[in-house]
């Protein structure tokens, strides 16, 4: 027996079981390039990064840019996580978390959503970086940039874009975990910024704490560094353990998101 459903019945199910996805990300993308924070970060971080690779250049009497241009995201790794961390916050600090929540009951696709979004985000702000840090360091470098090699000049700037998005998503999933702006980025600059300092302490303490600094290689800043390398070695262990630390935390988060009030 076949079942009639009314047009009005379906407008109904189909406005209940919530947007897609894609317009979920583009509400997102909406919601993070319409605040002024976002552009700051984004701003502080390029400024970051041509600074710091100009000063290379200048220190190093025309060094590598690619490693010029790398070596700022011991710094610019914070921007991004911190950027991460307050564009969920936020939403929770104004209340504006409800009304996401309410445009998109699926609780799994808003937090994906948001991930999307801040990915796509900061990865194409650092390339665009990237390529403005390569027009100023490189007609100053004494050696061309051998671009015919990727391992000594796409892949390791292709990896560092990958990088920065990871130390994003980090942000972005203590934001989910913690839903306070002060103890999300304060999460976040522990394990980027805290963690390997405090690990780097512990090898003055001779063999007995070197299972501590073994773990340290599984940090995501000692990752990134391995990963953005020049030239390029073995990637597959720095490449997992970044994921890693994305899914974990994105992935926490999102579990605690579908279980807590907004």
């Amino acid at each position: 027996m076949t079942t009639l459903t009314s047009p009005r019945r379906a407008t109904f199910t189909r406005a209940a079981s919530g947007p897609t996805f894609l317009r979920s990300l583009r509400s997102e993308l909406l919601k993070l390039t319409t605040v002024r924070s976002t552009w700051w970060a984004l701003g502080i971080g390029a400024a970051l990064t041509v600074a710091i690779a100009f000063l290379y250049m200048s220190a190093a009497e025309g060094g590598n840019p690619i490693f010029g241009v790398l070596v700022s995201a011991q710094f610019t790794m914070l921007v991004a996580g911190v950027l991460g961390a307050i564009a969920v916050t936020g939403e929770y600090a104004t209340g504006m978390i409800r009304s996401t929540l309410t445009a998109t009951p699926r609780r799994v696709q808003a937090a994906l959503a948001k991930a999307v979004a801040i990915a796509l985000v900061v990865g194409a702000a650092t390339v665009l970086t990237y390529l403005i840090g390569l027009a100023v360091t490189i007609p100053t470098a004494s050696t061309a940039v051998v671009w015919s090699d990727p391992a000594q000049s796409l892949l390791p700037l292709a990896l560092g874009v990958c990088a920065m998005v990871v130390y994003a998503l980090i942000g972005t999933g203590f934001g989910l975990i913690v839903r306070n702006g002060a103890g999300a980025i304060a999460a976040t600059v522990g394990v980027l910024f805290v963690a390997p300092i405090a690990v780097g302490l512990f090898q003055l303490g001779g063999e007995s704490w070197q299972w501590l600094v073994d773990l340290g290689r599984y940090l995501p800043v000692s990752a990134g560094s391995t990963l953005t390398a020049i030239p390029t070695a073995d990637i597959l262990v720095p490449a997992l353990t970044l994921v890693a630390w994305v899914v974990g935390l994105v992935g926490i988060g999102t579990a605690l998101l579908q279980r807590r009030d907004a």
